[in-house]
């Protein structure tokens, strides 16, 4: 199922979180389509099994495993059945997270924050990503060979006026990113975040609908004038897999159009 550069993930096991849409399907069809067997994760079933038929369809290898990655035990089994299937674990993306505006599109000033919704975001957004990262590292450390993961943050993970709990778990995402790189450096563990700008994903735009004028503010300010494929992330994300970055680690990168370059 290679095709040109793709060839980088010959042979490799991945796991991708969130993968039932977005971001996530579009790294889970674009690692499959170089090469790699993937692991497709995530709470919405009919999603992840899409996922699963797309990659199937296009000649490439792959499971589905529904994991809330909340729950230190989903994880665990999550990251148990990769191995179980195909042997061990040499790539991982901590895609799965929510937005930052409530159930009617509101966007909370810090002081009338919810403490549900403040708990909810960090749990999956922050605390998501250090259980996946516990597990997918003590299985590379097993195995002994190494192997390279990407979490996502997003440029609220690097500027602020995204709402106080979203910027905060994806600031933590970063700060997690940089911290755990710099631990398993020595140990053959690559350890890299994305930070994405506007992408045309459902989350999007469901806060483009609930949220009047938002689409036209983000879109002016965009730099590129425009939004960003879901697949132009999974690029940036499947490179930061494959051994063509095998010097990159700790990097908290921006695929953003330029955005915080303003």
């Amino acid at each position: 199922m290679t095709t040109g550069i793709g060839a980088s993930l010959d042979g490799k096991i991945a796991l991708v979180t969130g993968a039932g849409s977005g971001i996530g399907r579009a790294t889970a069809l674009k690692m499959a389509s170089s090469g790699a067997k993937v692991t497709v994760s995530d709470v919405n079933e009919d999603g992840g099994r899409e996922t699963v038929d797309a990659i199937e369809q296009a000649g490439g290898e792959a499971i589905f495993v529904r994991a809330d990655v909340s729950s230190s035990e989903d994880v665990q089994a999550l990251v148990r059945a990769t191995v179980d299937a195909y042997g061990r674990l040499d790539c991982a993306v901590n895609n799965a997270g929510i937005g930052g505006t409530s159930g009617d599109g509101r966007r909370y000033a810090t002081h009338e924050y919810p403490d549900e919704q403040w708990a909810r975001i960090l749990s999956i957004n922050l605390t998501g990503v250090f259980l996946c990262l516990k597990q997918e590292i003590a299985q590379m450390l097993e195995q002994g060979s190494g192997g390279a993961i990407v979490n996502l943050a997003s440029i609220a993970g690097l500027v602020g006026g995204f709402g106080s709990a979203y910027v905060a778990s994806k600031h933590g995402v970063v700060g997690v990113t940089r911290n755990t790189a710099l631990e398993y450096a020595r140990r053959g563990i690559r350890i890299n975040a994305v930070c994405p700008g506007a992408v045309e994903t459902p989350m999007i735009a469901a806060a483009f609908s609930a949220i009047p004028g938002l689409e036209e503010r983000w879109r002016e300010a965009e730099p590129v004038g425009r939004f960003a494929a879901p697949r132009e992330i999974a690029e940036a994300i499947a490179w930061l897999c494959s051994d063509a970055s095998s010097f990159v680690t700790g990097v908290a990168l921006p695929v953003d159009g330029g955005w915080t370059a303003q």
